[in-house]
């Protein structure tokens, strides 16, 4: 993960109000079927939270059992996180990922909504082949990441209406969404990476897709669901080595 990354999350009054955030409404569907899929495809306890943000998604692999490491680019976001977990890993990424770490130095590696910020195809595979250097032969890289759905349509947790514009976003190109589920309404601009593109990045980086998810809300759940039972807001990609080392 390179410096230069445009990140719209280093801001000290965005990362104040993110810090706080749980599993509210659409976002208890990006993580519902992560302990599952983490039982099913980890092999070990050794774990990365790249792209950790206010290290919501490093606290969540901790209680899974996992000895977890948070880094990011954003200090911002880790002063909140290192305020909210003093006893939490957290890493400034200054440079690149694969500097931080030896290689395969990880069983598992989740990177939730990550990838949705990175902005250039190029910065996008460089990551990926990074994450790719430093996974286990056997370990497991999960990406969460925003389906296109997402900037289209209105969600329990997010809008769209105001941005009309996004329906005719292609790859790379960037998408504006409001979280309603923090005090901070600011649009949050992301880059759209379809399905298809993302498989071709994965490809490049010698990664496999092992499995994929497209959580849908059961319609049972207390939350007033908008699309989300219909439409998957998330996509949920388990990735392995396409040739162990």
């Amino acid at each position: 993960m390179n410096r230069t990354f445009d990140n719209v999350y280093e801001d000290e009054e965005r990362a104040r109000a993110y810090a706080t955030l749980q599993f509210p409404g659409t976002y208890y569907l990006a993580f519902r079927d992560l302990p599952a899929l983490v039982r099913h495809y980890n092999h070990g306890r050794r774990a990365l939270d790249f792209g950790c943000g206010t290290g919501r998604s490093t606290r969540f692999l901790r209680n899974l059992g996992l000895e977890v490491i948070g880094a990011d680019i954003s200090q911002a976001m880790l002063d909140q996180a290192r305020a909210l977990d003093p006893s939490g890993e957290y890493r400034l990424v200054r440079d690149s990922i694969v500097a931080e770490f030896a290689p395969s130095s990880f069983d598992l590696i989740l990177a939730a909504f990550t990838f949705d910020n990175i902005p250039t195809e190029e910065a996008k595979a460089d990551a990926l082949s990074g994450l790719s250097n430093l996974l286990a032969p056997d370990g497991s890289l999960f990406l969460l990441v925003s389906s296109a759905a997402i900037y289209v349509n209105e969600w329990a947790s997010f809008s769209t209406r105001d941005f009309p514009e996004n329906r005719h976003a292609r790859d790379g190109d960037r998408v504006r969404i409001v979280m309603l589920d923090v005090s901070d309404r600011r649009p949050v601009e992301d880059v759209l990476c379809t399905d298809a593109h993302y498989r071709q990045l994965f490809q490049s980086a010698e990664l496999g897709v092992v499995d994929v998810r497209s959580p849908l809300a059961t319609g049972k759940e207390p939350t007033r669901w908008v699309s989300e039972t219909i439409t998957a807001p998330w996509t949920i990609y388990v990735l392995g080595h396409l040739t162990k080392r």
